[in-house]
């Protein structure tokens, strides 16, 4: 490019990208085609005139979010780094408190004035509650009981209270344990006052934040709350993921729905439902798992860190049902 061409590229990539005009107005000016310009333009970036950065915060991974979301047929898919602290550590766990900033952030992006936002129960979801600083007037609903009665003050309760702090928007809780002894008891439970008031909402929720866990100690809730008998019995169904109490198999089938009827939480059919289904789990232990929950379409979005979505997207088994080609609720 000789020094009138040269100018000329500079002074149009000038105006297309840091003055924000068209490729019209642009060749307006110059009194050429915008085809011209468009030539012109490509040749800037060809010969290094134009250098185009895409730049994300560090702790953010752009390239493996965008795989992970084509992979999935995810709507957002946000990949955070994992911690460096140990080998071990970037292997199996993830950091809560962190992924539970990264989606706090997601959720005052996502989340609108007038929307119904529903929150399950998850260590996660509770960092995630405590990090909010902004959303817009919100009504905040409980999606599912609470791990324990007795810790109610630190759980799920506190964590939509304080989002509906933050939002300055209606706070509806559930005090009750999410398993109950039988499906007799959970029934009776779901119809007393408070609760089956928060019931109403769920057909409302617009944006729901959940949590998932594997089929292993400390690592699911409800695996934790259940017998040894139990456990066992659920693990010869094939389960490989829990998510609000709804359990699946590696392939992303709903199995022991059983255990739903004993649950104070969310039908899968109403969350299939909802418009915007954020998954907040990360950690390679948990890859697997995560894998299951994306294959049962039930999440929209996920929130994750690196080292689980290296191993997702290694995994190349098909996705059954892509959550955003939903499939019939009733069949959920």
């Amino acid at each position: 490019m000789g020094p009138a061409e040269l100018m000329q590229a500079a002074a149009m990539a000038r105006r297309f990208y840091l003055e924000g005009k068209s490729k019209i107005q642009i060749a307006d000016e110059f009194g050429v085609s915008r085809f011209k310009v468009a030539r012109v333009l490509e040749t800037a970036l060809e010969h290094d005139l134009v250098r185009i950065e895409i730049r994300v915060p560090a702790e953010l991974d752009a390239e493996r979010s965008d795989a992970l979301r084509a992979r999935f047929g995810l709507r957002h898919a946000v990949v955070a780094e994992s911690p460096a602290d140990t080998a071990e550590t970037v292997e199996n766990v993830a950091d809560p408190e962190n992924l539970g900033e990264v989606a706090a952030d997601l959720l005052g992006e996502l989340v609108t004035e007038g929307d119904v936002l529903g929150l399950a129960w998850g260590r996660s979801t509770i960092h995630m509650a405590t990090a909010l600083r902004r959303l817009p007037p919100c009504t905040v609903v409980q999606l599912t009981g609470v791990y324990d009665a007795g810790t109610a003050d630190r759980g799920s309760v506190e964590a939509v209270r304080r989002a509906a702090e933050v939002a300055g928007g209606e706070a509806h809780p559930i005090y009750a344990p999410m398993l109950l002894p039988d499906s007799a008891t959970a029934a009776a439970l779901r119809h007393q006052t408070g609760i089956a008031a928060a019931f109403e909402y769920f057909d409302k929720v617009t944006v729901a934040a959940v949590s998932i866990g594997s089929w292993e100690p400390g690592i699911s809730t409800v695996h934790d709350m259940l017998s040894e008998r139990e456990r066992a019995h659920y693990a010869s169904l094939g389960v490989a993921a829990e998510m609000s109490a709804h359990l699946f198999d590696g392939d992303g089938r709903r199995i022991g729905r059983d255990l739903g009827e004993r649950c104070i939480t969310v039908e899968a059919a109403r969350l299939r439902r909802v418009p915007e289904v954020v998954a907040i789990a990360g950690g390679r232990r948990k890859a697997a798992a995560i894998g299951a929950v994306l294959r049962s379409g039930l999440v929209t979005s996920l929130v994750t860190d690196t080292a689980a979505a290296d191993a997702l997207l290694e995994d190349r088994r098909p996705v059954r049902r892509p959550a955003l080609e939903r499939a019939d609720p009733d069949e959920a």
